[in-house]
């Protein structure tokens, strides 16, 4: 499948570079246990496969999902291979392909855990096993490498297991939720790819199952859980609940479908769901998932601590999923909002800038002294691993990244949205192109071209965060229509040249004072970017609070680290420290200027203090 935009950007083409020539590569060795690093968690997932397949002698190894991560990967170069092919990361993909046919079962079931280690216990713990996950994650990868390279074998080992699935759940009526969502999504992937309407009813078999009372026929663990989005229905659940990854993995099922069935009940549970999430238990950054003890999970409204934030790097994909999936039925503005929010700074976090080293949970504070030795912060990193035994994360961010070009732009049929700011070259249909030309996120200027067209209708976004936006066409100033949050630009023709200026002036940002963990402080944002403070550029930052009154100064620099960024130059005052635990004197203090970077690019230098959310006066 050729894609319908091919990404030229300042800022986005060094990262998909990066997945392509690095990060694809890297992970290729992990997953092949070829990385010889004690430092280094090992994988063995390519290894579980053959020894499943009788190739190899061994234990399973991992976790019960180990699977998702090779299937993951292999989606993420699907998307790599659209954008730049390469003969010899596809051959790689093309063997792992042929050893997981090899080790399928003859009924299509496929998951290593089970077939080395349990192969009695096979579809018995749908809670806590993952086997459905695990079959979502390679149905997805099963279409996208069909859709990049036209090649069906990784798409027909997914069918076979797919109507597997069907047989079990719809042909032989057996009851059962999914306790890990994904299968959801997939499934109505796999219909749009195939057509065959039983992935669809599939799909929706599984979303609507959760939280009815249902009978143990084949000794599945059948449950009802708030954590595992299965305490009610779907359509009377009121909040986001439990594992936020989960959530929003289901939450995309849920969208989907509604497009494919026009289920508006359906449609109206997923505006809900998103609301409780962007209203009251998101972070600035577009994390999601607050607690580590409740399970990596929402727990409540407002309940949004800085410095134990869990923020799942995979959550923040997620909702990004869930974004795309709103959007595309409403033509909403606010959902591309979120994913860019998600995008530039939680995700884009979740990896460092060399592609070796990743993010799991993405905390909006971090001490290493605390990190290291009080128990309370075991789950934060203060700086990213090289992998995880839990490896979810760093192949997910591979396959969004490589996979962004899908992200940019939508269609109703009659508008054309353009829904993140990307450089590139967008082909809506056939002899029609709009170039878009940018240094977003850096500036606020962004140019579309339009050539080979009668008659084509762009909308152009107006993020919430803009205070203004002009936009001129062929450069006549425009007034346009904003609808739900887009310039609708319209009868554009070949030759005309929009250019939209999108003020990115740096400004404060505050809370609702039901955030208890953000009183008396405030944040820094300039564009799509959230800023935060380093202790390498400001010297221990507990003894720093920044002025309300003064001026915000924009930099552009460059940093062999951290790349080519807008810093920001904040008024403060440095208070005097004391040696004392407690005294009666106020600390003096002295006026002084912050600095402040993007906070996707923390953790790329030296290890020390960093805060979003910092004390003002």
């Amino acid at each position: 499948m050729k894609n319908k935009f091919n990404i030229k950007d300042s800022f986005w083409s060094y990262y998909q570079e990066l997945v392509s020539d690095v990060i694809l590569p890297y992970q290729y060795d992990i997953l092949n246990d070829s990385v010889d690093d004690p430092d280094t968690e090992k994988s063995h997932s390519f290894e579980n496969f053959r020894i499943a397949a009788g190739e190899s002698k061994g234990e399973f190894y991992g976790y019960v999902f180990q699977d998702s991560d090779t299937a993951k990967w292999l989606e993420a170069v699907a998307y790599s291979l659209m954008i730049k092919p390469d003969k010899e990361l596809e051959r790689k993909a093309d063997d792992i392909i042929s050893l997981i046919g090899r080790a399928q079962q003859p009924d299509g079931y496929m998951n290593t855990y089970f077939i080395v280690k349990e192969p009695e216990n096979k579809w018995k713990n749908l809670r806590d096993c993952h086997e459905l996950y695990c079959a979502g994650h390679f149905i997805e990868a099963g279409a996208a490498y069909y859709e990049a390279t036209g090649k069906r074998e990784l798409l027909n080992i997914v069918i076979r297991l797919a109507d597997l699935i069907y047989d079990i759940f719809i042909k032989n009526k057996t009851d059962g939720i999914p306790g890990h969502p994904e299968i959801e999504l997939a499934l109505v992937r796999l219909y749009r790819t195939t057509g065959a309407k039983k992935y669809l009813e599939l799909a929706k078999y599984f979303i609507d199952i959760r939280g009815k009372k249902i009978t143990d026929k084949e000794n599945l663990l059948i449950f009802n859980s708030r954590y595992h989005q299965s305490a009610v229905p779907v359509r009377e659940e009121t909040n986001a609940v439990g594992h936020a990854v989960r959530a929003v993995y289901l939450y995309t099922g849920m969208a989907m479908t509604a497009k494919e069935t026009g289920d508006e009940t359906l449609l109206e549970a997923c505006e809900r769901m998103w609301n409780s999430i962007v209203k009251k238990r998101m972070y600035i950054t577009g994390g999601i998932g607050s607690s580590a003890e409740a399970g990596e999970a929402f727990t409540m409204d407002y309940d949004l601590p800085n410095d134990t934030a869990y923020n799942e790097t995979c959550a923040s994909i997620g909702l990004i999923f869930f974004a795309k999936a709103m959007l595309e039925m409403t033509n909403n503005a606010k959902y591309a909002d979120v994913a860019e929010l998600a995008l530039y700074n939680t995700v884009l976090a979740g990896v460092q800038r060399d592609g070796k080293r990743f993010f799991y949970t993405n905390p909006l504070e971090v001490d290493p002294i605390y990190t290291k030795k009080i128990p309370h912060y075991n789950h934060i990193y203060s700086s990213r691993p090289k992998w995880h035994a839990c490896a979810c994360c760093p192949p997910n961010v591979a396959k969004l990244i490589a996979s962004l070009n899908q992200y940019a732009w939508h269609t109703d049929g009659s508008v054309y949205y353009s829904d993140l700011f990307i450089g590139g070259r967008y082909i809506p249909y056939e002899n029609t192109v709009i170039t878009t030309q940018t240094d977003y996120p850096y500036s606020g200027k962004v140019k579309y071209s339009v050539s080979g067209t009668e008659n084509i209708n762009i909308a152009v976004r107006r993020p919430e965060w803009c205070f203004s936006m002009i936009v001129t066409v062929n450069g006549v100033f425009y007034d346009c229509d904003i609808n739900d949050g887009y310039a609708i630009i319209e009868n554009l023709k070949d030759g005309d040249t929009i250019i939209v200026d999108i003020d990115i002036t740096p400004h404060r940002v505050y809370s609702n004072t039901k955030v208890h963990a953000n009183d008396g402080k405030c944040a820094f944002m300039a564009g799509s970017i959230i800023y935060c403070f380093e202790d390498c550029d400001n010297n221990d930052l507990n003894n720093y609070y920044a002025d309300k009154d003064g001026e915000i100064i924009l930099k552009n620099i460059s940093d062999e680290n951290i790349g080519n960024v807008n810093i920001l130059q904040i008024p403060a005052y440095k208070m005097e420290q004391f040696d004392s635990l407690y005294r009666f004197k106020k600390p003096k203090t002295e006026k002084t200027r912050l600095v402040a970077i993007p906070y996707y690019a923390w953790g790329n230098r030296k290890e020390g203090k960093m805060k979003v959310w910092i004390a003002e006066k």
